[in-house]
């Protein structure tokens, strides 16, 4: 069979890089030639995001991108995969003929047989979307029984053609390819969501809640370990619940340190705590283990506990400003992120008030401000007082105003400390990295000044101690020291 080349064109969160990167990796293992530039390919594989409407919009604009290059480039073929093709699939289709194929999450286990096909001409029928909570059992500690039997993406399941490049060969398999040089990958150790909340449709087509067992992560981690990677970004809907469905929901505070004693790993960063599971001795161990970046990426979404009843969620301005106390008490240092959504049906302009001064008082390093919209199937879409469009427009233009103002004045209170700056490249002649406190793509970043005289430049993957001097925003200025690993 003629050699055949394939891109991977990857739209959304970290957690759809893994899947790429999984998919990627069977396709290598069952001969495709992998291309970064989508021209070069025979076929295109676009993952989508499908969580908001403007993460559809970039998502159909890079189907057609990729459709037009059949006219300019070598590409043949123009597949859909991913969040938005599992959601809609066969709607997809109908509405975006461009695309030659739009397969959903049970294709990836012989995703190379569906392009071979597709190439010959074939077209495929479409994804049918169903509700992917009611694969698995309702109750977490049964789901591990018949997992194997439902796809889930980015958790290494079995392939239909193993990797000659396989680590460890006597443990778990390891089925990835990177798709870029980054001295940091994300890392799923988890998919799915069993909440509720009434504006999010991610469970309805990501699934139940599942954990992927702690030795399959950490063989995972020594692949990208030694592949180069210096941080991995633990990545997963919901990290607060791992291990409910194995029976122990303290088996994160158990992997925290495991990962940290990985070969080549440097810095384990944590990602989407949700606030009404966040223990306190999760806290400790993040706070006390080595290596683990003082981050902390916690799902507040509003501050007025009536409206976050509504939106099906639990909290407050007071609970969560303890929180951050006790986040605070044990690393004064710590870097928060959080996202909020504004005008959520029935949000009164007391209800936006708690939430600014939720915001004046929390000291966040980093806020996403979304703006309501239906989305479909949710609860939301069928709540009464709905805010007119430009009322939404205004209250995240207020908000994405004040958060502006109050993360940037956040980035100059950490002038004259030292942070420890993962170097990722260089941008304008001038070094960039990430401080311990910023995660990655969605964060801000930190510039490295030259060293002093006589001390040699830090080298991209390198973790280095460097003094904060100054702000540009959110984002750090630092003269860089000693390498601190």
């Amino acid at each position: 069979m003629p050699t055949r080349s394939v891109a991977v064109v990857t739209l959304g969160c970290t957690r759809n890089e893994v899947d790429s990167e999984e998919l990627a990796g069977r396709l290598a293992a069952e001969g495709w030639t992998l291309v970064e530039d989508a021209a070069e390919a025979d076929v295109a594989v676009v993952n989508t995001c499908g969580f908001v409407e403007q993460a559809k919009k970039d998502s159909i604009d890079a189907l057609l991108e990729a459709n037009d290059l059949k006219r300019t480039g070598r590409t043949q073929k123009v597949v859909a995969v991913g969040c938005m093709a599992e959601r809609y699939g066969a709607r997809l289709a109908a509405e975006l003929p461009e695309a030659d194929a739009v397969l959903g999450f049970d294709s990836y286990a012989d995703m190379s047989g569906h392009l071979q096909r597709i190439l010959a001409g074939e077209r495929p029928e479409s994804h049918v979307p169903r509700d992917r909570r009611t694969l698995l059992p309702l109750a977490p500690a049964a789901r591990h029984t018949t997992k194997g039997s439902v796809a889930l993406p980015g958790h290494q399941q079995e392939p239909t053609v193993p990797l000659e490049d396989v680590a460890p060969a006597s443990g778990p398999r390891v089925v990835r390819a990177r798709l870029d040089g980054r001295p940091w990958a994300p890392l799923k150790i988890a998919s799915g969501c069993d909440r509720r909340c009434a504006f999010c449709a991610i469970p309805m087509f990501r699934g139940s809640f599942v954990s992927r067992a702690p030795e399959e992560i950490l063989a995972e981690a020594r692949w990208l370990g030694e592949r180069g990677v210096k941080e991995i970004f633990l990545v997963s809907e919901n990290t607060t619940s791992y291990g409910k469905d194995l029976g122990d929901l303290r088996l994160v505070d158990a992997l925290l340190p495991a990962l940290t004693e990985v070969e080549g790993i440097q810095r384990v960063r944590v990602s989407y705590l949700q606030p009404a599971e966040i223990r306190p001795d999760l806290l400790d161990t993040m706070a006390r283990t080595p290596g683990v970046a003082p981050y902390f990426d916690i799902s507040f979404q509003h501050a007025s506990a009536p409206l976050l009843r509504r939106m099906r969620r639990f909290g407050g301005r007071e609970p969560f400003l303890a929180l951050l106390d006790q986040v605070r008490e044990r690393l004064p240092e710590a870097g928060v992120r959080t996202n909020v959504i504004v005008g959520f049906p029935g949000e009164t302009e007391e209800d936006l008030a708690e939430l600014t001064d939720f915001l004046e008082a929390a000291r966040l390093d980093v806020v996403g401000v979304f703006g309501y919209s239906d989305e479909d199937g949710t609860e939301a879409e069928g709540l009464d007082g709905k805010l007119d469009a430009d009322t939404v427009r205004a209250r995240v233009e207020e908000v994405s105003a004040l958060v502006e103002e109050l993360t940037a004045q956040r980035a100059e209170d950490r002038v004259g400390t030292d942070v420890e700056v993962l170097v990722e490249g260089e941008e304008d002649g001038r070094l960039v990295g990430r401080a311990g406190q910023q995660g990655p793509d969605v964060d801000g970043v930190t510039y490295l000044e030259p060293p002093q005289p006589g001390m040699p430049s830090p080298a991209v993957g390198e973790i280095v101690t460097a003094r904060v001097v100054g702000t540009e925003g959110v984002d750090l200025v630092a003269v860089a020291g000693e390498a601190s690993r």
